[in-house]
């Protein structure tokens, strides 16, 4: 008797716990087929098949295709970088060398291990190369500070106002790579590039070369716009 009032007691816990399983497993289901077909030519019932679920979960879970697709990208940058890991990578560096220097090792350490051959890349690539309207409130929520704390740090590390377009265009060398490396086909960059190492055991040396070759950029161009500064106040003294 005692065993079955705790079974039935047992009830709405298993149930949570089964309803948690399945919502996982169509997110999980939708992040594979997403990244293969888009948003556009994925359906809710292919989902549903691979998944292992209800046709109705799509509607039961999310609300429909486009929360599901919304709920996708959340996990996507979930599992890339959220904005709580970067401020936090950040926050625990002493000056703006530092702190770039730990955002790249994280960033590396992301687009060359496990989540590099999920469904991840493919889901962002689809969506940086050809956006949809489910981007503009992660976008806000994460990309818009993300890119405020990264202006901030290369502002601070080539001395410059963090709304000068020499820091903006410094921003724009800082995300290059990361971006090549999300939305590269992997099999293509090696054919360009044979000896391009992008195995986490690559990811030391890939980091490295990252900061070398970012460092040595801020600074040349900080350089270029104080040289072009002064001989601004040179030829209007003359």
């Amino acid at each position: 008797m005692t065993d079955r009032i705790a079974d039935i007691t047992a009830l709405p816990h298993r149930r949570g716990e089964d309803r948690q399983s399945t919502r996982a497993q169509v997110l999980e289901a939708a992040g594979h087929v997403f990244a293969e077909k888009g948003f556009d030519r994925a359906t809710g019932r292919e989902i549903c098949d691979r998944a292992g679920a209800n046709t109705a979960a799509v509607n039961y879970y999310f609300g429909g295709m486009d929360g599901l697709y919304a709920a996708v990208l959340e996990e996507a940058n979930r599992r890339l970088i959220p904005l709580a890991t970067l401020a936090s990578t950040v926050a625990a560096k002493p000056d703006a060398t530092a702190q770039l220097q730990a955002i790249i090792e994280l960033g590396v350490e992301k687009l060359t291990g496990p989540v590099s051959s999920s469904w991840v890349f493919g889901v962002i690539a689809r969506e940086l190369v050809s956006p949809t309207p489910a981007l503009y409130a992660l976008r806000q929520q994460q990309g818009v500070p993300k890119a405020r704390i990264i202006t901030s740090i290369v502002a601070r590390r080539m001395d410059l106002p963090a709304d000068h377009p020499a820091v903006a265009r410094g921003c724009l060398m800082f995300m290059g790579p990361f971006v090549m490396l999300m939305i590269g086909d992997r099999m293509s960059l090696k054919q360009f590039i044979p000896e391009l190492d992008l195995s986490p055991g690559g990811a030391g040396a890939l980091s490295r070369h990252l900061l070398t070759f970012l460092l040595g950029g801020l600074a040349a161009a900080a350089r270029d716009v104080r040289e072009a500064e002064q001989a601004g106040v040179q030829h209007s003294e003359t």
